[in-house]
């Protein structure tokens, strides 16, 4: 399934219900999982993170609905709505240097070491960076003169993932969406990446979480990048230097991962600060970030000042 967050509202002019909704996408349609919950009488979760919190169980009951008749009053055109982003996560886990292109980049670019590290690189984003698909990505001159995008796939974890070895992990996972993890360049603090990668808006998310069983190979995803229509990224998570059930195992190791978590996998090549001369995000650009099987995360740069 693909599920995303929405409100209600035509661009053209039509009423809008400002209230965040449950939603389903299939072929370019948007299903009101609240909406059709009522029509057949039966109860579901609110919202999404509530969702992947409630379990298998109630992920069938939504299938179920799915599978059966829709009624007209459920059903909206995807023009027609607002995407959000899915669900504010509990946490965001980032992974640094998590592409063999990226490791050489960055150490050119942004003094890292040269040497492939032999542990995954972690930092956090807050949840208040998070920011759903045609937000704007805020750019405040008085903070960065060098904003940097970073197309990534996510990893949303369903069950509560505490010592987990590879060979378990999967069994862990939701499913799957795309962050593009936004990072002011120069707002590292002696080594430290939280600001620089954790102010507001610099985790947009979605459009959509697909369940895991509709992408049975995470690891063979293509995953592009472009600012203006001009291809920047362009890469594969096989390329990924430490896997998704090696990152699971290692997070979980100390930390515990726990329903609606979101894990961003990492940044392959690409990136502005790594462009010969450096290229940086600056308002009036549009960044549009993709993932195979998943869709594309469109969003804005704006002045923040």
């Amino acid at each position: 399934m693909r599920l995303l967050t929405f409100t209600t509202g035509s661009p053209a002019g039509g009423p809008v219900d400002p209230a965040p909704r449950l939603g389903a996408e299939r072929d370019g349609l948007v299903h009101d999982l609240a909406a059709l919950a009522a029509h057949a009488g039966v109860r579901i979760p609110p919202d999404l993170l509530s969702l992947v919190q409630a379990g298998p169980a109630a992920l069938d009951v939504v299938r179920a609905l799915l599978g059966g008749a829709l009624p007209g009053h459920a059903v909206h055109r995807i023009e027609d709505v607002r995407l959000c982003a899915p669900h504010r996560p509990g946490k965001i886990i980032g992974v640094g240097l998590n592409y063999v292109e990226h490791v050489a980049e960055s150490s050119r670019s942004l003094d890292t070491d040269k040497e492939l590290p032999p542990r995954p690189v972690l930092f956090s984003k807050p949840a208040t960076a998070v920011t759903g698909p045609g937000a704007p990505v805020l750019h405040n001159g008085d903070l960065t003169a060098q904003l940097d995008w970073e197309c990534e796939l996510a990893v949303v974890i369903g069950r509560t993932a505490f010592r987990v070895s590879e060979e378990a992990a999967y069994e862990h996972v939701f499913g799957y969406s795309i962050v593009n993890d936004i990072s002011a360049r120069d707002q590292r603090r002696s080594g430290q990446w939280f600001f620089s990668k954790g102010q507001d808006s610099y985790a947009p998310f979605g459009p959509v979480v697909v369940t895991a069983d509709e992408i049975p190979d995470p690891m063979a995803l293509d995953l592009d990048l472009r600012v203006n229509g001009v291809t920047k990224q362009k890469s594969n998570t096989r390329h990924m230097l430490f896997p998704i059930a090696r990152l699971i195992a290692d997070i979980s190791s100390g930390v515990t991962l726990e329903p609606g978590d979101v894990i961003a996998t990492g940044s392959p090549s690409g990136v502005g600060a790594g462009m010969v001369p450096p290229e940086f995000l600056v308002p009036g650009d549009t960044v549009e970030a993709t993932v195979e099987r998943i869709g594309t995360l469109t969003n804005p740069v704006v002045d923040a000042r």
